[in-house]
C-alpha cells in the first residue's frame, strides 16, 4: 500500500511546512499541480478552523499577526496589495477599511477565508468615527452637508 503525500494536519510544525508548501506549489501557477494545491488547501483550512483564534482578532490585527508570522513589512504588503504605501499605513492605523479587492487579496496570499477580514472593526478617522464599522470607510460622504446648520 502506498503511502500518502500528505494526511490530516495534527501539529502546528506540520501546518507550517504544508502553509510552506502551498506557497511554493502556488508560486509555480501549474495546473499540473491543481489537485495538491486544493488538498493542502483543505487541509490547511480545516487546521485553521479548529486551532487559529482568528475569531479573537480584528482585521487589522489579523493582518499584522499574519504579516509577523510572514517576516513582511508594510512596503511587502502595499506590493501584494497593489496598494501605497501610505493606503497600507492607513488600513494599519485604523484609518482606513478594506476594500474588496484587498480582502480577496490578503485571502489568498495567506490562505486565510475572507470572511477573517471582512469583519466590522472600529475606525480612527475623523471624518468616518461616526461609522460603526469599516466597510463604509470606502464610501464617499458629503462632508459638506453636515457642516452646514
Amino acid at each position: 500500500m502506498e503511502t500518502l503525500k500528505y494526511t490530516v494536519i495534527k501539529t502546528e510544525e506540520q501546518y507550517n511546512s504544508y502553509c510552506n508548501i502551498l506557497e511554493d506549489l502556488i508560486s509555480k501557477n501549474s495546473p499540473a499541480l491543481e489537485d495538491e494545491v486544493e488538498l493542502l488547501t483543505l487541509l490547511i483550512e480545516k487546521w485553521d478552523a479548529e486551532y487559529n483564534s482568528f475569531n479573537n482578532l480584528d482585521p487589522v490585527q489579523l493582518i499584522k499577526s499574519l504579516m509577523e508570522e510572514h517576516r513582511m513589512k508594510a512596503v511587502g504588503l502595499a506590493k501584494l496589495l497593489r496598494l501605497s504605501k501610505g493606503t497600507v499605513s492607513k488600513i494599519l492605523n485604523y484609518q482606513k477599511g478594506l476594500s474588496k479587492e484587498t480582502i480577496r487579496r490578503l485571502s489568498e496570499y495567506f490562505h486565510v477565508s475572507q470572511e477573517a477580514f471582512n469583519r466590522p472593526y472600529k475606525l480612527k478617522n475623523e471624518i468616518n468615527r461616526q461609522f460603526r464599522d469599516a466597510s463604509l470607510m470606502n464610501t464617499k460622504k458629503d462632508l459638506g452637508a453636515s457642516l452646514v446648520s
